[in-house]
């Protein structure tokens, strides 16, 4: 069994996606980024860098003691070597999987974070700051729709680089982007849309509510914080 610690935001459903589609038993843990559950010791223990999702592996390849992992690039490759699915075997496409999962890592999920934290979050409006990041995601919608000519999926067959970069698109029309200007983009992100363990995946977790930018004092206070804010 894995425990899946758990909030439904785009990197949360990179992780639900991922063990509905490997079919891989889990139970969710809630951890309720907006009252500060991020920062509890027994999360950190697991999640030394207060961020969720991560997992506990109960079962792990070979036994022995429960296995954590966090940053859910770590975690989709745990969890493809694990069931043994969604991560080539050979050398070259294992390679290309990765680098888009690097990719997605790197570029796609923080520079849209940013985009939709200046739009959205930001205590004031900074023209500068939602220019240069409004820009950067859209080069980045421009990288993704460049790959995907031609192609059904980013890397190959279906894997986990695609169940990273979804969940991250979910957000265009929140983030203004219209998806006739990305039309490979689009293709696969409404393809995607139909298969029913993504489908799942995304639904984890729906009674908890899924992001919608409101954000009360102690949720500002627990979703900016950079240390425990009990602590500081």
């Amino acid at each position: 069994m894995i425990d899946a610690y758990y909030w439904p935001t785009p990197n949360g459903w990179k992780i639900s996606i991922a063990l509905e589609e490997m079919e891989l038993p889990y139970r969710v843990v809630p951890v309720n980024i907006s009252r500060g559950a991020q920062f509890e010791p027994e999360f950190l223990a697991i999640s030394p860098n207060n961020r969720m999702p991560a997992i506990v592996d109960h079962d792990p390849p070979g036994g022995g003691d429960p296995v954590s992992v966090f940053e859910t690039g770590a975690i989709l490759i745990y969890l493809a070597e694990k069931s043994g699915r969604f991560l080539p075997t050979d050398l070259r496409g294992r390679m290309e999987v990765l680098e888009w999962l690097m990719w997605q890592m790197g570029g796609l999920g923080p520079m849209l974070g940013q985009a939709g934290h200046f739009r959205f979050y930001a205590p004031e409006q900074i023209p500068y700051a939602q220019e240069r990041y409004n820009n950067e995601m859209l080069r980045l919608y421009g990288v993704l729709d460049r790959r995907l000519e031609g192609r059904e999926f980013i890397a190959g067959d279906y894997s986990i680089a695609d169940m990273a970069c979804w969940p991250w698109i979910i957000t265009y029309k929140r983030q203004q982007v219209n998806l006739d200007d990305f039309p490979n983009v689009k293709r696969w992100y409404k393809a995607l849309q139909q298969r029913p363990a993504l489908r799942r995946g995304y639904e984890v977790g729906k009674e908890f509510g899924k992001p919608t930018g409101d954000w009360d004092e102690e949720a500002r206070k627990n979703l900016m914080a950079q240390a425990n804010p009990g602590k500081q």
